[in-house]
């Protein structure tokens, strides 16, 4: 028994985009769930998204989706059951069900060249002079060639306002709010470097050399400790620092898929509508 070949094509072509040895230990990545039905052989179409949601499953349902590209693996740690009566659960025996497989890159696409940790470093810097590498050590390719490292680094050659970055952040998520705490002992707004993370960072952030740690949510306590060590914190949400790049991974993998040289009929790779940030401001 095995699943549609365009599961296959899909997976070759994310492993080459970004390659499943560059997770974290912790994640769990890959091929998540493969649907053994037959029933949408020969549609060619994937769907992007951060979560997999329920909102998300009946627009796959909807668009025949054969392949979800879930940002976030949808099973994070072991199930010791698989039931109806868990909504994550159900909507995962229901992809099973109606031939919907579910593949998810997480932290291997957070850092890779040109993966999501630096798509958000682009947009701090914003085409101006400045210099990104990864925060935690490089990471290497089997032949010895660094293919990428956690977290980046951005370092201006010249101060600049906070204000200015803060604007580039907003610009470059789509958001007209975000939070900001300024350091206790900051005795003014100017900053030379940015540590990024997306998604939450406080881990990786927290007691790194930078003026500002910027990433998606922190706990309560890490920002406070941040505060107290003066350096200046932006929150954006969690899923707000990772949504923005899903046009960008869609078109990598529809050039990845494309460039087999497989004549595959109404190929198509989508980003998700209904794919949302869970929280909203009131």
């Amino acid at each position: 028994m095995t699943s549609i070949p365009f599961v296959r094509t899909v997976c070759k072509a994310m492993e080459r985009i970004a390659p499943l040895r560059l997770a974290e230990p912790w994640d769990n990545v890959g091929l998540i769930l493969e649907s053994p039905s037959q029933r949408l052989k020969g549609v060619n179409r994937v769907l992007l998204t951060i979560d997999l949601t329920t909102a998300v499953l009946q627009e796959s349902l909807d668009l025949l989706a054969p392949v979800i590209i879930s940002y976030h693996p949808p099973v994070f740690k072991a199930l010791k059951s698989i039931t109806l009566s868990n909504p994550l659960q159900a909507s995962l025996l229901r992809c099973a069900a109606e031939g919907i497989s579910v593949y998810s890159p997480h932290s291997s696409v957070d850092s890779i060249w040109g993966g999501i940790n630096d798509w958000l470093a682009e947009g701090v810097l914003d085409r101006s002079v400045g210099d990104s590498v990864p925060l935690v050590g490089i990471k290497k390719a089997p032949n010895g060639e660094p293919e990428g490292g956690e977290g980046r680094l951005v370092t201006f050659p010249d101060p600049l306002d906070l204000s200015i970055v803060i604007s580039r952040i907003k610009k470059t998520l789509g958001l007209s709010q975000i939070q900001v705490a300024y350091g206790a002992n900051s005795a003014s707004k100017t900053i030379r470097t940015v540590a990024i993370c997306a998604g939450s960072g406080g881990s990786m952030l927290v007691g790194r050399d930078a003026d500002v740690y910027f990433t998606g949510e922190m706990s309560h306590h890490e920002v406070l400790a941040c505060v107290a060590d003066g350096k200046h914190v932006i929150l954006c949400g969690h899923t707000n620092t990772e949504r923005g790049y899903l046009p960008v991974l869609a078109g990598k993998l529809l050039n990845e898929i494309q460039s087999e040289g497989k004549n595959l009929e109404g190929l198509e790779v989508l980003v998700s509508q209904r794919d949302a940030h869970p929280l909203a401001f009131v």
